[in-house]
């Protein structure tokens, strides 16, 4: 994509590697973005940013203040931002039933306040007619076993996309979510790792395979260009969202 010749990209939560923001910053700097990788691990940012020749800086999206010296180490370094993205995610776990304010909070800060942060920050120092991605989550819109701190804190991510798109679109800058289903990830590699719990989850998706990172960032490199679209919380599960996930009856235990 020539649109993305010369642009500066921010991806938010790339540190795992295969995992989906790594995918996305490997993408958007295969299409001619300058990509600033921000993360709490050090360490392996600085593998990725050597190998797409961009930047890493150590960033706690849950943290206002990190966030907001993210923001100002790009405008030093670059002057101003054009695609942003934020990939980070928490996925706590709990039954309501159990369900603490620790949980629910942890949840919430990484989720979701962390994004009104990233919105405001990114927004601030991003040229008119830039792009704002956010990763979400189908759990968000369709019942996981036990993930409801996880998936609430993602469902109200949507709303305030919806709420950005409207406030930023003056300066043509467009905000959206993207909806993984399942997907192969660091974060879900516990659960991958269950015998026959990768087929479990295929078979309610009609394309019949869970996602990997390279389909997500398809999807944000799109986003990242001059797409007419906006506010929009987009499914990119296989189909999934059409059916449902697995009961935990119905998922193979653990040996």
């Amino acid at each position: 994509m020539a649109e993305l010749m010369g642009k500066v990209a921010v991806v938010v939560g790339c540190s795992a590697p295969g995992g989906t923001g790594w995918a996305i910053a490997q993408r958007l700097a295969k299409e001619g973005a300058t990509v600033v990788a921000a993360a709490r691990s050090r360490e392996k940012l600085e593998v990725l940013a050597e190998e797409i020749g961009g930047t890493a800086v150590t960033c706690d999206v849950a943290a206002e203040d990190d966030v907001v010296a993210l923001a100002s180490a790009v405008r030093d370094r670059y002057g101003a931002v054009d695609i942003a993205v934020n990939a980070a995610g928490l996925p706590v776990q709990t039954s309501i039933d159990d369900a603490t304010l620790g949980d629910v909070q942890s949840a919430l800060d990484v989720n979701y306040i962390g994004n009104v942060f990233f919105i405001r920050e990114m927004g601030r120092i991003m040229n008119d007619h830039g792009s704002i991605v956010l990763i979400s989550s189908s759990s968000a819109q369709q019942p996981v076993h036990d993930f409801f701190p996880y998936a609430c804190a993602k469902a109200a991510m949507d709303c305030l996309v919806m709420y950005a798109a409207t406030e930023y679109g003056k300066r043509g800058i467009r905000v959206n979510s993207v909806l993984p289903g399942p997907i192969r990830s660091d974060m879900a590699s516990e659960l991958w790792a269950v015998p026959g719990m990768e087929e479990v989850f295929a078979r309610e998706v009609p394309l019949g395979r869970i996602g990997e990172p390279a389909d997500y960032a398809d999807v944000v490199l799109w986003l990242s260009g001059p797409a007419f679209v906006t506010g929009l919380n987009i499914p990119v599960s296989g189909g999934n969202q059409m059916t449902r996930a697995p009961r935990i009856d119905e998922m193979p235990m653990p040996e």
